[in-house]
């Protein structure tokens, strides 16, 4: 395996939540790899203006709520048409509805978990329906899909319980959705942020918290979006093409463990 093992060049990648913060940066560098991206979110603005700076002809800006069912697959169908196939998949879009657990509302609880889990799960599916169909037709197997949890999906969060349950159950998904499809050589995996400079973490690296989070960080200092892109990306290309199943963390070393 040589260097060019970690270019996606002419790889058709969709990425949610893409115009802004981490979904942006790994766009951007999934772009800058040679890819050709399906950016989906539910900021249309946001979208035609990361079109304009885009290489032109190589991104495809979709708008829309990624916990309807019907997007995920009119999603999936637009990209294969623009780009004539779709290669993988990253799982990124989320939100935040902050409550401590005793004054959380069934809103705030079901709206997390519809973005981050079950708009998760569809367009897995999704994605995971077209490779199928792909490796059935062609014989050529193959696909990856990255979905990305937290920190606060295996540690626990104090105030966003549905987040961190969201987060914890994209981790089953990884999982099951990696030993149903890998015989089709459709890798699965995860990577799990801790705390990366985005407007989502504003509160936890103000003033009030800032220390305390920094403290449980061995590298001492947050994450920036543009690095923690690598690994996403690197899990999408050939150089990861025996690895499925496993959630990689890039977090600074917040949590550690086997």
């Amino acid at each position: 395996m040589n260097q060019t093992a970690y270019l996606l060049d002419q790889r058709s990648i969709i990425v949610t939540g893409a115009a802004q913060g981490i979904g942006r940066a790994i766009s951007e560098l999934a772009l800058q790899l040679g890819a050709r991206v399906t950016a989906v979110d539910m900021n249309a603005d946001a979208l035609a203006a990361f079109e304009r700076d885009a290489p032109e002809g190589r991104l495809l800006p979709l708008a829309g709520d990624v916990s309807d069912p019907a997007f995920a697959a009119s999603a999936m169908e637009s990209a294969a048409a623009r780009f004539g196939t779709v290669d993988g998949l990253v799982n990124n879009a989320g939100i935040t509805r902050i409550a401590m657990i005793e004054k959380m509302t069934q809103e705030a609880w079901q709206k997390v978990i519809d973005v981050h889990l079950t708009g998760s799960f569809q367009f897995l599916q999704a994605a995971g329906r077209h490779m199928l169909a792909t490796a059935r037709e062609t014989g050529r197997p193959g696909g990856a899909i990255v979905n990305i949890t937290s920190d606060a999906g295996r540690r626990g969060t104090i105030g966003q319980i549905n987040y961190a349950a969201a987060k914890s159950g994209v981790l089953g998904l990884t999982m099951s959705a990696a030993r149903e499809w890998g015989k089709y050589g459709i890798r699965v995996n995860t990577v799990g942020f801790g705390v990366v400079e985005t407007p989502m973490t504003e509160t936890i690296r103000g003033d009030k918290f800032r220390d305390t989070y920094l403290s449980q960080i061995p590298l001492g200092r947050f994450g920036q979006a543009g690095e923690v892109a690598w690994p996403v990306c690197f899990l999408l290309s050939d150089a990861a093409s025996y690895i499925t199943g496993q959630h990689i963390y890039a977090n600074g070393g917040m949590t550690i463990g086997m």
